[in-house]
């Protein structure tokens, strides 16, 4: 009987653009135009500075940092477009595994691209492989990963790239298993720096791009990996929960693998910051809305939440209640709704350093309270409750069934244009945008990516 692997790499080398539903065609061009608004405007933070000065230690000429006229190595270009498209914690997530999928797949397809001057249906293709294995890897133990410090991105797109590069280089089946059994050595990804509001996770889209093209890679020149990276006793899943309940479920690996398609239940994000924060920001704004409320009429907000969110966005409570930088913010859930409810939006430009330190804010911040309801769904369903009671004793209830940007209640393709454009302003020209977004809307029509490219890294004053 194949290992879970060796029938992912069976899958991986005989599908084909051809083979893809048009939806997910669809959304995958959608995803790559994100990407690449999220990576530009990552390139403007100081994090993203930082990152891109070290392209020094990948030179070369083919691959181009999105936004800049700078070039550098495919895994490079790999590391550095990833990374920065995390920056703003704004990039789109797969609900039920909460992996952040399409950064690390977008910037390794866009650099492999590049290298190999692949067409934009390869380009299509090696993304939405690479999204589908990074989101079946992280359903298989949903929920699990989290509460041990790990960051499902990390683990887990990392064979998703794997995939997507294997592919994009025309890996045989038995090199994509071997591509999939190295990469398992490269997985990685703690969020030890949510405890101090540091920058490290944001690196984990870019690792997991330049582990899996550089798995890809080596397996093509014949080295090895272990058949059962996933399901054997030192394997990924044995390795980091050592015991769980309920038992890893091994089969949703390649359950339906071709026919359903898990990627298709990956949510765009609105707001940059954690995701199972949304559907609140949205009930809450809807609120201010409707009913013109304003954070000197609150006496207290309290939430309901599933349990599993906890541990990500609303504990430990004095890290959420005064979080030290953006990062540190964006997922705190008591005080991006405080940020919300007092400046009326959460967007590219919020989490500013005088926002955290706004005596307002920080006053409603400690008027928000969370209540665990095991009722509510866990992450395949992104559910918000917001309850506000008024110092005149009035009380407002507002509920998002599904968070906005899941495919229960999807932005529309203006809107993710829209966003593109709003994270492009500043680094690229209105015209420049258009031209960028028209090539990603067209892209399988695209003999040669680096077209595409060649726009994204055009300045423009």
């Amino acid at each position: 009987m194949p290992s879970a692997s060796q029938t992912i790499a069976a899958w991986t080398a005989g599908v084909g653009f051809d083979d893809l539903p048009q939806d997910v065609i669809t959304s995958s061009r959608l995803r790559i135009l994100d990407i690449i608004g999220l990576s530009i405007a990552g390139g403007t933070t100081a994090f993203g500075r930082s990152v891109r000065g070290v392209a020094s230690l990948y030179p070369g000429p083919n691959c181009r940092l999105w936004g800049t006229d700078q070039t550098c190595s495919v895994t490079g270009a790999a590391l550095i477009n990833g990374a920065l498209s995390q920056a703003l914690e704004y990039d789109d997530t797969h609900n039920e595994s909460i992996v952040h999928m399409s950064s690390p797949s977008t910037a390794a397809a866009m650099a492999l691209a590049e290298e190999l001057g692949a067409s934009g249906k390869a380009l299509i293709a090696a993304v939405a492989i690479s999204n589908e294995i990074a989101a079946r890897t992280g359903s298989v133990s949903p929920g699990q990963f989290h509460k041990r410090g790990f960051h499902p991105s990390g683990l887990f797109a990392p064979f998703g790239v794997a995939c997507g590069a294997s592919h994009m280089m025309g890996l045989n089946a038995g090199q994509t298993t071997n591509a999939l059994g190295i990469v398992g050595s490269f997985a990685a990804g703690l969020i030890q720096c949510w405890s101090d509001g540091t920058q490290s996770k944001f690196l984990h889209p870019g690792w997991a791009a330049q582990s899996g093209i550089a798995s890809a890679a080596l397996a093509r020149e014949g080295a090895t990996g272990p058949v059962e990276v996933f399901e054997g006793r030192f394997g990924l899943y044995a390795s980091h929960l050592q015991t769980v309940d309920p038992a890893p479920d091994f089969a949703r690996l390649t359950r339906d693998l071709g026919t359903f398609w898990d990627s298709r239940y990956a949510s765009f994000k609105p707001f940059p910051v954690a995701h199972v924060t949304h559907p609140y920001i949205d009930a809450l704004l809807r609120l201010r809305e409707r009913t013109g409320l304003r954070a000197e009429q609150v006496a207290k907000i309290t939430c309901p939440v599933a349990p599993y969110i906890v541990g990500i966005v609303c504990e430990p409570l004095a890290e959420k209640l005064r979080p030290l930088t953006d990062s540190h913010g964006r997922v705190s859930f008591q005080y991006t709704l405080a940020e919300a409810l007092v400046k009326g939006r959460i967007g590219r430009h919020s989490y500013t350093e005088a926002s955290l330190r706004d005596p307002e804010i920080l006053a409603l911040t400690d008027k928000v309270h969370y209540v665990v309801d095991p009722s509510l769904p866990g992450p395949a369903q992104f559910k918000g409750v917001v309850r506000v009671e008024l110092i005149d004793g009035t009380m407002l209830e507002e509920i998002e069934e599904y968070n906005r940007g899941s495919p229960k209640n999807p932005m529309t393709e203006g809107e993710i244009i829209g966003k593109f454009r709003e994270n492009v302003e500043g680094t690229l020209s209105d015209e420049a945008a258009t031209r960028i977004a028209e090539a990603v809307l067209s892209l399988e029509s695209i003999e040669d990516a680096r077209t595409l490219s060649a726009l994204t890294a055009a300045r423009h004053d």
